[in-house]
């Protein structure tokens, strides 16, 4: 059994966050501001709309608001908007190049992608050699660590089984990734982390709270 070694927050002892389905394609919004209790929507690069929690607009309902955030939600998918977040677009084929994300109160880097065209709740760990799945995430993507091979990971909470797989494509929003080595934890994890197996197709740059990710290739 090989043993290797893989740094986890100790945040991942909390219960496994859900994880968000994609949108329907083409669909791009962002949040511009909160006016009391109301968001304020752009919607396909159209004028700010405010809209309160059980109102919809242009398809997209809104769940609930908070002073710098808002969930809303389209098709029946769920997704957690930012204020000062750039329009997300979901859908595409998958050719972009640039990644930027928002540090959150923490000063962790979260959003939503997919796993092998799988929705997925993720965080940036750096520290992390290669991305890491929780055994239920794995089991709702499809995964089958079984079939893999055997790891012992070296963790914050001590040393806990893996099972080694490789990914065949880690998306996040209209970039793609192929051939992604990853580990599946016997445990459950609040997150998806994305590892330096994903951030090394990139060039990476941090500027206050915002982190660009620019492909590589």
């Amino acid at each position: 059994m090989q043993t290797s070694r893989l740094a986890i927050p100790l945040a991942l002892a909390a219960a496994m966050a859900l994880a968000l389905p994609a949108w329907a394609a083409g669909q791009s919004i962002a949040l511009a501001g909160v006016l009391g209790s109301k968001a304020l929507l752009v919607v396909d690069g159209s004028a700010p709309r405010a809209v309160g929690p059980g109102e919809t607009h242009q398809g997209v309902k809104v769940l609930t608001v908070s002073k710098d955030e808002a969930t809303v939600e389209v098709q029946g998918t769920r997704r957690l908007l930012r204020l000062g977040e750039s329009p997300v677009a979901l859908g595409s084929s998958g050719s972009g190049k640039r990644i930027t994300l928002t540090a959150d109160s923490r000063g962790h880097f979260t959003n939503t992608g997919s796993i092998n065209g799988k929705p997925m709740t993720y965080m940036v760990d750096t520290g992390a050699t290669v991305v890491a799945i929780g055994k239920p995430a794995a089991d709702r993507m499809g995964l089958k660590p079984e079939d893999s091979q055997k790891v012992l990971m070296s963790t914050a909470n001590g040393v806990a089984q893996g099972w080694r797989v490789r990914l065949d494509s880690v998306r996040v929003g209209d970039v793609e990734v192929l051939g992604v080595d990853a580990v599946i934890m016997s445990t459950d994890m609040p997150y998806v982390l994305l590892g330096n197996s994903f951030l090394g197709a990139f060039q990476m740059t941090r500027i206050n709270d915002k982190m660009v990710l620019e492909k590589r290739h």
